[in-house]
């Protein structure tokens, strides 16, 4: 899957199935609620939180797809080609931290 053709699974489901985009605040409320999902089974799953019973069968997978699929909406309806933002990220990052990632005693 490569993000261009994502964006267009999304907008394509969005015309067939969803009627239309939620606006970008109520997506953006979205997005913090799915983040918050996450982060809970994260947090119960690998940290130091107890897994509450009817917290052990939550997907991750799911959970992560669902905030992919919200920050696809956004792009989406505010005109964002993410292919391109996220190669030039990567170009950025990489130019930016390879030296500093490779120096840094902590990751030894």
């Amino acid at each position: 899957m490569d993000v261009k053709n994502a964006q267009v699974e999304v907008d394509d489901w969005i015309k067939n199935h969803g009627v239309r985009y939620f606006n970008e605040l109520t997506n953006m409320a979205q997005l913090t609620e799915e983040v918050g999902e996450v982060a809970r089974i994260i947090a119960r799953r690998y940290g130091e939180q107890s897994e509450k019973e009817s917290d052990k069968n939550k997907d991750l997978g799911e959970e992560l797809a669902d905030v992919l699929f919200v920050v696809l909406c956004l792009a989406n309806q505010t005109g964002i080609n993410l292919q391109d933002a996220f190669d030039e990220k990567l170009k950025i990052k990489t130019k930016r931290d390879h030296d500093r990632h490779q120096q840094n005693k902590k990751l030894k």
